[in-house]
């Protein structure tokens, strides 16, 4: 009795937050253009804290794979890739057993929606409807409250059955280890990208495509010298979850790691402005090196990925953070960053910080972090977001690699000149 007054419960939900609509009309189907992708063009959320429905429109029916996670407790929806065409402010706010939701690209052909929810629950029901009587194409997901032993119960049994996950393309290309080709390889890591928007300024221009177009602009200031391969972790609005940025500069024995990112202070915490490098420490240098790496090894929270089954290689890596030889590369480039950016860019008052960010937990590969400036100061967002600014910042760091990766190879050639002499 109690499951067919629930189903009452959700067909009542249904009909709320289904609405009604007229069907357009044949000629206005054969002048509309059919998107690449299924657009996701508004959500509805109903119930109360004991069930809940989530219903978002589609274009066009979709695919979807539903699943929960813990600590947080959130609830994970896959899909193939979709454009979300939804209201600014989507998902800032929730009702019943959801508190709030994002949504993004994580990878190329794959979207993801995250819930966020009050308590432990149990996906009840998750389907995909097609379009028909003038209503558009649906997901629907019903979530039902639970305790915390049956949720971890169920969270085993899905993760029995879940398929591995795609590691964001972390295997080299063919032209990358092309023979023969020995010039040292630095990869750039453009922070945040897809369901992850990092921070956003008062103007609404988001960190992920901030530093994804200084990025790109500093791989082409690099390849113009001809000295090096350079390896973007993310050339577009995709997730790449924070270890696969740390294995594509592992996997390729890279010469540098240069995470680009750019920082924001919230109301009341203060004014701050200017560039920053951070090398890795497990001590933060200060305050506020510490919030802003516990802010952005929430990478992977906020994205929905459960990192319980992580290989070892991650706990190898943790272990490795001692190797002093790279945490000492990593300061000596961090330091010739700091003076040659200096030359051209506001550096912030303290500029060379350390703390401890996953994305530079590579044991053996010299690795940074730069945040461009403060979004959150208008002098600063104005100056980062400039293309003669940014082409002389990409310039500097061009230079400070020149300065590095130049001493480093004079140093090996020299090395090795001097073991030959000796036999």
């Amino acid at each position: 009795m109690a499951f067919r007054a629930r189903d009452l419960i959700f067909l009542v939900f249904g009909t709320l937050l289904t609405g009604a609509g007229m069907a357009p009309s044949a000629a206005q189907n054969a002048a509309r253009p059919v998107a690449p992708f299924p657009v996701a063009t508004d959500t509805r959320v109903g119930g109360d804290d004991s069930l809940t429905r989530f219903v978002v429109d589609f274009s066009r029916k979709v695919d979807l794979r539903a699943f929960t996670l813990a600590d947080p407790y959130r609830v994970v929806i896959d899909l193939p890739q979709v454009t979300f065409n939804l209201p600014p402010k989507t998902g800032e706010t929730g009702r019943g057993l959801v508190k709030a939701f994002r949504f993004g690209l994580v990878m190329q052909g794959g979207s993801r929606i995250v819930l966020d929810v009050t308590k432990p629950v149990k996906v009840e029901k998750a389907f995909a409807l097609e379009a028909q009587g003038g209503q558009p194409a649906r997901l629907v997901l019903d979530l039902v409250a639970t305790d915390r032993e049956s949720f971890m119960r169920n969270l085993a049994a899905e993760n029995r059955t879940q398929p591995p996950g795609a590691t964001g393309g972390v295997a080299p290309t063919a032209a990358e280890t092309r023979r023969g080709d020995t010039r040292p390889i630095v990869v750039i890591d453009p922070g945040h990208g897809g369901i992850d928007n990092g921070t956003i300024a008062s103007t609404g221009v988001m960190e992920k495509q901030i530093v994804l177009d200084f990025a790109m602009l500093l791989r082409e200031r690099l390849e113009q010298s001809g000295r090096y391969r350079v390896v973007m972790t993310r050339t577009d609005d995709s997730f790449i979850p924070l270890a696969d940025r740390v294995r594509m500069a592992r996997i390729r024995q890279a010469a540098l790691f240069i995470s680009i990112h750019a920082d924001a202070l919230k109301k009341g915490e203060g004014e701050a402005h200017g560039a920053t490098v951070y090398t890795l420490s497990e001590t933060a240098s200060d305050a506020e090196a510490a919030r802003l790496a516990e802010n952005e090894n929430r990478a992977d929270v906020i994205a929905g990925i459960d990192l319980s089954h992580e290989s070892s290689e991650v706990a190898d890596i943790l272990i490795d953070l001692a190797q002093r030889e790279t945490k000492t590369y990593s300061t000596q480039f961090a330091k010739s960053l700091v003076a040659s950016m200096r030359k051209v860019a506001k550096m912030h008052k303290h500029p060379l910080k350390s703390a401890g960010f996953k994305v530079l937990k590579a044991p053996d590969v010299p690795s940074v972090l730069i945040e461009l400036g403060y979004v959150s100061s208008e002098s600063d967002l104005k100056q980062i977001t400039s293309g003669p600014w940014q082409a002389k910042a990409a310039a500097s760091i061009a230079q400070a690699v020149d300065t590095y990766l130049g001493t480093r190879t004079a140093g090996t050639a020299a090395a090795a000149a001097g073991g030959k002499g000796g036999r």
